[in-house]
């Protein structure tokens, strides 16, 4: 089994039919078929997939149901060839997975950002009469309606590695945090650890953004005895770039807590310690800025900090927005 969350999308896809060419005879004074001048149907639109760094999961495509292109335009007279119908480019994070739902073949995968390849092809369009003249037969009839376009049902699929980890304490707020930041999730497969099950969630954010935030449990209690998720969680976190310390503010001592957590860490893994680090201390709102500032001068200088309240929904845009900032800062 993959042991990685997968970020699902089921849609129903068609491309663009090709535009019919038609039958036209270029008229004269002399002659009412001079000769045949039909143009050719333009082709359907194309269903293209385009690689975006700046996206992590496929949470701005939940509302896309049906995926339909453009058909072709039908030839003109004087061989004027038909527009092309308009293509549907689909904007997708890097690692995402096209599949066909009824084969399960895999069909196209994006790795680089700006990569647009063309997923279902549109129809292609059909020949006007112009094209069939010959010596022998120089008022040809014939002509060619378009290709059809293809469709069926698609899947997208994403192996989401998250982005943002979460470390603190059981009483620390974190699932509060999470619940209150992350969006309606969509499909995710169970990361199975041997007993444990880390909470993922998708954090919506501005501009049909997002990103991916995971709580991870077991790492603090108990792993330096071994009881926690062992190496082969470390091998699914490697795009976990930032991890996320949550303190309370009813902490009896906040630079002992963030000290702990970092010990633990770095007797799990010393690798761990090469992540961004952020700390969020949570049940803010009781604090006022008196406390606040006392606070802060107790916590580490060189590690940035937010006060955040997830019940009275304070600071947490602007934790969203460190993070973001911190996601997507030049390596």
């Amino acid at each position: 089994m993959d042991k990685n969350f997968i970020d699902y999308i089921r849609i129903f896809t068609r491309s663009g039919h090709g535009g019919p060419g038609i039958k036209h005879f270029e008229r004269s004074k002399h002659d009412a078929k001079a000769g045949p001048d039909g143009g050719d149907g333009g082709r359907g639109g194309h269903i293209i997939l385009r690689g975006n760094a700046q996206l992590w999961t496929l949470l701005h495509l939940r509302f896309y149901k049906n995926v339909l292109a453009k058909d072709g335009e039908r030839g003109g007279k004087n061989k004027m060839t038909g527009a092309d119908g308009d293509d549907i480019i689909i904007e997708v994070p890097l690692g995402t997975i096209a599949r066909d739902q009824e084969t399960g073949v895999q069909e196209v995968e994006i790795l680089e950002d700006g990569q647009q390849v063309i997923w279902i092809k549109g129809g292609k369009g059909g020949l006007g009469n112009s094209n069939f003249a010959t010596p022998t037969n120089q008022v040809p009839d014939h002509h060619q309606p378009g290709e059809k376009g293809s469709e069926g049902w698609k899947t997208l699929e994403l192996k989401v590695l998250a982005d943002v980890g979460l470390v603190g304490f059981p009483n620390a707020g974190k699932s509060t945090l999470l619940s209150v930041i992350t969006a309606a999730k969509p499909k995710i497969a169970d990361y199975a650890f041997t007993t444990l099950t880390p909470q993922l969630g998708m954090v919506e954010y501005r501009n049909h953004k997002s990103f991916c935030i995971a709580d991870l449990p077991g790492i603090i209690e108990g792993a330096a005895e071994g009881k926690g998720l062992g190496y082969r969680f470390l091998r699914h976190i490697e795009r976990n770039s930032i991890l996320l310390f949550v303190i309370p503010a009813d902490s009896e001592n906040h630079k002992a807590e963030f000290e702990i957590l970092y010990r633990e860490l770095e007797e799990y893994n010393p690798e761990m310690l090469q992540k961004d680090f952020l700390i969020a201390v949570s049940k803010s709102d009781m604090l006022d800025d008196e406390l606040k500032e006392a606070i802060s001068k107790e916590l580490p200088q060189n590690v940035p900090h937010l006060f955040i309240s997830s019940v009275a929904q304070k600071g947490l845009m602007e934790l969203k927005d460190t993070l973001w900032q911190m996601l997507n800062k030049e390596k």
